[in-house]
């Protein structure tokens, strides 16, 4: 169950930057964002995302495997992957409804 909610957990902050306007969806921009401040937003969410990870495993095993950078490339992967949903919504979805109305 844990590693469900783990990976839920990952695929809401991936995609947390796409499908809202405001920064760190509490901070209103006046001008919305631009591409530079959303892949700020991914990049800090990645590594929520593996705090998020790093406790899970604290609970559940009581120790922290150390990990080499392999493994940290494949969680990056996994999270941009996580992420396409939002990507889509934001630039195809969005301005495909804007043109049809």
């Amino acid at each position: 169950m844990s590693i469900w909610l783990m990976l839920l957990s990952m695929f809401v902050l991936a995609n947390l930057p796409w499908v809202n306007s405001r920064l760190f969806v509490v901070i209103p921009l006046k001008n919305g964002k631009n591409a530079w401040l959303r892949v700020m937003e991914v990049t800090v969410y990645y590594f929520v995302a593996l705090l998020v990870a790093i406790g899970f495993e604290q609970q559940f095993s009581g120790n922290i495997y150390p990990q080499q950078w392999e493994f940290f490339v494949t969680i990056l992967s996994l999270f941009l992957v996580f992420a396409t949903p939002g990507v889509v919504y934001r630039h195809q979805w969005l301005p495909l409804q804007k043109k049809l109305r």
